[in-house]
């Protein structure tokens, strides 16, 4: 009687070695795409001897590429075919070896973030983006500056410097490391009237890289206006920043007050 089951072709999950030619002899040779074959055990293949599917251990057995019946087979005998399971390798991923290019993109989210998955470690071995060099500076009095001419501020109180990259001497900012940096400078004036201007300028590399203004009113009182300049800029290592204002009051007047000047900067990446 045949054997009843599945068709070969239905069974997705194993592959059909070469036919074998029977003889009066118990072992043959195992051959894949006419290659030695060697199955993990007996139970791996599923062997067909003359319609009847046989059972592994008992009736036949593997060693290396060989398979051995428990008793000699006859020419008349016909293996009808002989199934290997395909192998499933199952990889545990090793400690550190996920790299960027192994994530498609916009795929971590929020929700698969522990709340301690940044840690101190991971920022300090520059895992992480951090926002230094960083730095913030004020001055503690006025400044004045003469009529329609820049005139770089000079800064005496550190806020916050986090590198060491703003020399408070020079009034200059040099970050040292590549990359984009946001710079922020205001100055604030309580003279503006009678449409006098007073300029802010972020000054790279000694010159004008970017500028704001503000106009005073046609009061002949004196008014309080600040004005306030920024941008993102890439910085190479030797790159470096300085704050300059201009007003058109007059000769000797004051470009910026005390109590709201200021100048700032981070990298961003």
């Amino acid at each position: 009687m045949s054997y009843i089951g599945r068709n070969i072709e239905n069974l997705a999950s194993r592959t059909k070695l070469d036919s074998i030619s029977t003889s009066a002899t118990a072992t043959f040779n195992l051959l894949l795409n006419s290659v030695a074959y060697v199955p993990s055990s007996a139970e791996s293949l599923t062997v067909s001897l003359n319609g009847v599917i046989q059972a592994p251990q008992s009736s036949y057995t593997v060693s290396g590429s060989t398979i051995i019946f428990a008793s000699s087979l006859q020419n008349s005998d016909v293996i009808d075919f002989i199934l290997a399971e395909r192998a499933i390798t199952l990889t545990t991923i090793g400690s550190g070896t996920v790299t960027t290019s192994n994530i498609v993109d916009a795929n971590v989210t929020t929700a698969k973030i522990a709340d301690n998955a940044v840690t101190t470690a991971k920022l300090a071995s520059g895992l992480l983006p951090t926002n230094t060099p960083a730095f913030g500076a004020k001055r503690s009095n006025a400044q004045t500056a003469n009529q329609d001419t820049w005139t770089k501020i000079d800064f005496d109180t550190e806020i916050y410097d986090s590198d060491g990259k703003f020399d408070i001497s020079n009034d200059r900012f040099t970050p040292t490391v590549a990359g984009t940096y946001i710079i922020y400078g205001q100055l604030a004036n309580n003279n503006l009237y009678n449409q006098a201007y007073l300029q802010v300028a972020i000054y790279k590399n000694g010159s004008l890289l970017i500028e704001s203004e503000i106009i005073g009113n046609n009061s002949t009182s004196n008014r309080n206006y600040t004005v306030n300049v920024n941008l993102i800029d890439v910085a190479d290592t030797d790159d470096y920043y300085e704050l300059y204002g201009k007003q058109g009051l007059g000769g000797g007047v004051a470009i910026t007050e005390a109590s709201r000047n200021i100048f700032l900067g981070y990298k961003i990446t």
